[in-house]
Parts: structure tokens; C-alpha cells; sequence
């Protein structure tokens, strides 16, 4: 399976699925995630042999846009991602392997707004193309049986065309064992919802997010269960504050900030560690974010 879009913890237990309380306390594998666009897979091609590289489209189901040459890029993309994938054809380094990861920019500068965030290195990028890889594949016999992994086993090495952009995270000892084990017991008085009441519920609490909206339990029908989902996010919260990285000064609007947040998995699942009322709110607003370029 292709790597999907990642949950927050405290989404995921609005239906009554408990393994993130698990989660939090099981030793994990920890990246940073970066806020690059668009995303870029290349590698391997399991089907032919060829190495290619795409964007998640080569992941669709029906028209499925794998680029083996550049005649293949100009075929299947066009402006500003058929550009960079360009590039990416060019430079990106051949591996047996297949990767995805965001793109963050070309080099001769120190500082890029891929999406939302803006990252300032410390020197002028000499490479030709900035990548941050985050995920590589198994796969036997094409694209879709491609099973998704955290590069955690995996060192995808730059050259001297590529600068891959890999910080090295770590989380801060605290004990969570206390605040779980106080989530198991309100858990009892919850009533969940259904998969479709809580798509419909995440879509209500995102458009709070997005608009500013402080999210009031009582104002909720089931205001017990959004209770609960406030426990389970100031977990997260807390969680996200124990987290550090040696990665590139990164900014909001101008503002100094943590960055986009980390990947966390274990064998519980892989869950995003995300401030939802800073980087999700100025992400839901951004409107490169939502159609700056094509696919």
C-alpha cells in the first residue's frame, strides 16, 4: 500500500479504536516531517527494471503516470512539476529501491518556502535539487503492490547534485504511563461513532481549525466524546513538546517555529505529531497548499 495520508492521534479514536493509547507508550521510530511540495517517488521500476521518477500519481489506480524518460515527463505533467521532475530525472540518484519524498527546492539560495513553512539553512545550497526522502518501498511486481516503510532501516545518501535533507530527532524522556492509563479509564464513559460519523466529526473539528474556531465540547452532540478527543490531543501535545531536531531554522508566517512536526511509528501504527492550531491551520489557508501546482 502507498503511503497514505497520516492521522492524528487524537482523530483516530473517534470511532472507538484504542491502539494509539498503546502507541504513546511503545518505543518509536522518530523523523521530522518536512513541509515540502510536491511529493516525489522515484527508483526502480519492479514492472520493467527502468528507474523512473513521479509524483504520487504513479501510485493512481486508472491513469497511473510513471516517467521513464523525459519525453515521459512532458507527456504525462506540465509548468512547474513537469520542471522539477525534470531535474529530479537528471540528478536524483539510481537505486533497486523506490522512495518518496518532498521536494523542497532548486539550489543557489539559503532559504525556501516549498508549502507552508520556510526553512533557512545555514549555508547557500550547492546542489542542484534540495530532497527530504521519508518512506521507501517493497515491491515485487509493479508500483501496486508497493508496501510502505519509514526510511528508520533505510540511508538514502545525496550526491553532488542532490542535498537530502535527513535531520536526526530524538524524544525527551517523560513518562505517559499516568495520563494513558487515566485515558483508558475515560474511555469507559465514551460512546463512539461509527466510520462515517467520524469522518463527518473530523471534517466539523478541521473547519474549527481552519477558521479559528475555539472547538467546545458542549456545542457537540456527543460532547463526552470530543471531551476525549481534547484528552487524547493534549497527549499528543505533550508528546510533540518532548520532540527535537538538529534540522534547518524553520518559520511561519515570518514567526520562528518548531516546524511542520515529526512521524512517529511503532508496531501500534504510524501517527503525525502536528500543532493543528499552528502549522494545520496556516496549511489549511494556504492556498499553494491546495492547487499551486499541477499533478
Amino acid at each position: 500500500m502507498k503511503n497514505t495520508h497520516l492521522q492524528h492521534p487524537e482523530d483516530s479514536i473517534l470511532s472507538g479504536d484504542l491502539t494509539v493509547l498503546d502507541w504513546f507508550l511503545t518505543p518509536s521510530h522518530l523523523s521530522v516531517k518536512m513541509d515540502g511540495s510536491p511529493a516525489i517517488v522515484w527508483g526502480t521500476n519492479p514492472a520493467t527494471g527502468n528507474f523512473f521518477v513521479g509524483t504520487k500519481s504513479v501510485f493512481n489506480k486508472v491513469k497511473i503516470k510513471i516517467n521513464e524518460s523525459h519525453e515521459d515527463i512532458d507527456n504525462n505533467h506540465s509548468g512547474e512539476v513537469a520542471k522539477i521532475l525534470h531535474a529530479c530525472f537528471d540528478y536524483l540518484p539510481h537505486t533497486d529501491h523506490v522512495i518518496q519524498g518532498d521536494f523542497i527546492g532548486f539550489g543557489g539560495d539559503d532559504t525556501y518556502t516549498p508549502n507552508t513553512l520556510t526553512y533557512v539553512f545555514d549555508d547557500i545550497v550547492t546542489e542542484e535539487i534540495i530532497i527530504a526522502p521519508h518512506t521507501f518501498y517493497e515491491c515485487e511486481n509493479d508500483l501496486r503492490d508497493a508496501v510502505a516503510h519509514p526510511m528508520e532501516y533505510f540511508n538514502m545518501p545525496g550526491n553532488a547534485y542532490v542535498k537530502m535533507v535527513q535531520p536526526k530527532c530524538w524524544e525527551l524522556d517523560e513518562d505517559f504511563q499516568e495520563i494513558v492509563g487515566f485515558a483508558r479509564q475515560m474511555s469507559q464513559l465514551v460512546t463512539f461513532v461509527d466510520e462515517k460519523e467520524a469522518a463527518e466529526l473530523t471534517i466539523k473539528l478541521n473547519k474549527c481549525i481552519r477558521e479559528g474556531i475555539d472547538v467546545v465540547p458542549d456545542t457537540f452532540d456527543n460532547s463526552m466524546l470530543i471531551s476525549f478527543w481534547f484528552l487524547i490531543k493534549s497527549i499528543k501535545d505533550d508528546m510533540l513538546f518532548m520532540c527535537r531536531n538538529n534540522g534547518a531554522k524553520t518559520y511561519i508566517n515570518g514567526k520562528k517555529c518548531e516546524g511542520e512536526g515529526y512521524v512517529r511509528s511503532n508496531e501500534y501504527g504510524t501517527f503525525k505529531l502536528v500543532n493543528r492550531y499552528e502549522f494545520s491551520r496556516a496549511n489549511f489557508n494556504n492556498m499553494k497548499a491546495w492547487g499551486g501546482r499541477s499533478a
